[in-house]
């Protein structure tokens, strides 16, 4: 059996398996509602696409009902069968409340609150490893320096402000939030100008136009990229359309949309803008699999892909 496995990796490409860092459910699963034996379903099935590790990210709902979900996370962990065809459950990703109100996109603005240390020890629980929120209204950036010190990675996203000296990235590159300018600061120019700030990028060319992928992988450092999904529960699912922050999310030309047009989350995976971006010559496989990997954290586990950029779980 060993030969065998041996003579079908030798045909195979290997790199390291894949984090889903920014990802909002998928299969039809939601991470704001869905019960934690959803979410352990969710984890053996997302490992078809190559994934050993993912961050729930809960979008803006109501203190309670975030509690709720947090618990529910971290429930879905605890009976998480410790087998490889299960991914890791690594920790919540919040992007939820303390964002700008003129950023908001899909979000609730009727919930959002103002990013203080009082507002956030509403939720905060050992759990959430990542916080995205606006700095801008961070007064003296107490919320900020509160969350680094307990370990916590402070990501700008739903803003506008061009500070970002007291985080350490931005959430979904250009956005929701201040446009490139040539005349006037903002989050988009400061992230791009600091080597020390990394980027999540949605790279799914509908996002953000290919012309902007080419520009953001010639101006920043490869290791301060990372390539998210921002996936939707509509994601390689057959649902036409979601509820999502409290609207009506519609697939319309492989997008999620409310029926204003707002675009929300994407409908790929991670392994899907891969494979997009390698076939369309933007990067080579291993590099790309490092924007959603060791660029994010340690992995130690294997996948492989075939010729056709197909992944084949042998770990």
């Amino acid at each position: 059996m060993a030969n065998e496995i041996d003579n079908i990796q030798t045909n195979l490409i290997e790199t390291n398996a894949l984090i889903e860092e920014h990802i909002h459910g998928g299969f039809g699963f939601d991470f704001l509602s869905c019960s934690a034996e959803e979410i352990v379903e969710f984890s053996r099935r997302i490992t078809e696409y190559g994934v050993c590790g993912f961050f729930p990210t809960l979008a803006t709902d109501s203190v309670e009902r975030l509690k709720h979900q947090i618990s529910e996370i971290k429930r879905a962990k605890s009976i998480l069968p410790d087998d490889d065809k299960y991914a890791d459950i690594l920790g919540i990703h919040l992007e939820a409340c303390f964002l700008n109100p003129e950023k908001k996109g899909i979000h609730d603005e009727k919930q959002l609150l103002v990013p203080t240390i009082e507002n956030y020890k509403q939720l905060e629980d050992d759990f959430i490893k990542i916080v995205t929120l606006a700095p801008e209204l961070d007064k003296d950036f107490e919320l900020c320096k509160y969350l680094t010190a307990r370990g916590v990675k402070v990501s700008a996203g739903h803003c506008l402000g061009s500070d970002l000296s007291a985080v350490s990235q931005v959430t979904h590159l250009f956005n929701a939030m201040g446009s490139f300018n040539h005349k006037s600061a903002s989050t988009a120019v400061s992230a791009l100008a600091d080597d020390r700030i990394s980027v999540e990028i949605i790279a799914d060319f509908r996002h953000v136009l290919p012309d902007i992928v080419k520009l953001v992988f010639r101006i920043k450092p490869e290791d301060k990229i990372i390539l998210i999904s921002d996936a939707l529960p509509i994601a390689h699912s057959d649902l036409e359309s979601i509820e999502f922050c409290g609207k009506t999310v519609f697939l319309k030309d492989n997008k999620a949309v409310d029926a204003n047009g707002t675009m929300a989350g994407s409908t790929m995976f991670v392994q899907d803008i891969i494979k997009q971006l390698v076939q369309h010559g933007f990067c080579d496989l291993k590099t790309a699999v490092k924007m959603a990997s060791s660029n994010i954290m340690r992995v130690d586990k294997k996948i492989y892909w075939d010729k056709n950029l197909n992944i084949v779980n042998i770990k």
